[in-house]
């Protein structure tokens, strides 16, 4: 399984808004420019984690964006899932009404739930601000 530049970036630009949580919203502008994205890429971001309620959008010669929550309340988890659908490395194992025609003879089934499992243990247990703990140790 591969995480693309979307689920990446997306991380990436929640970890930088939390780092200016409390701080009021920040322009699409500022946001692009501190992560070296296009504004048109940057948007194809954004919208969806809007759209899901992590970030809260203002409109306006004065908009912006900020965390709808705060930092200890979003998951990378969260983040992904909203990019980048379901982390499953099969889609048998991913919840999403899908069946595979051989899941009661299959002997493999148990690799892929164990890897689902400790995906989602890890991005479901990381937080942003433990990211952004973590960026402020490395500075």
């Amino acid at each position: 399984m591969l995480i693309s530049t979307k689920g990446r970036y997306g991380v990436m630009i929640m970890v930088y808004l939390a780092g200016n949580y409390n701080k009021g919203h920040k322009p699409l502008k500022e946001i692009a420019a501190s992560q070296d994205l296009s504004e048109k890429y940057l948007e194809q971001i954004i919208n969806p984690l809007t759209k899901a309620g992590l970030l809260t959008s203002y409109r306006g010669a004065q908009g912006g964006y900020a965390l709808s929550r705060e930092p200890k309340e979003i998951t990378v988890g969260d983040i992904l899932r909203i990019l980048e659908g379901s982390l499953a490395p099969v889609y048998c194992v991913a919840d999403e009404g899908k069946t595979c025609e051989k899941q009661g003879s299959c002997n493999s089934v148990m690799v892929w739930k164990k890897i689902k499992d400790a995906i989602d243990n890890v991005v479901d247990n990381l937080t942003l601000e433990d990211l952004l703990n973590e960026s402020n140790k490395k500075a």
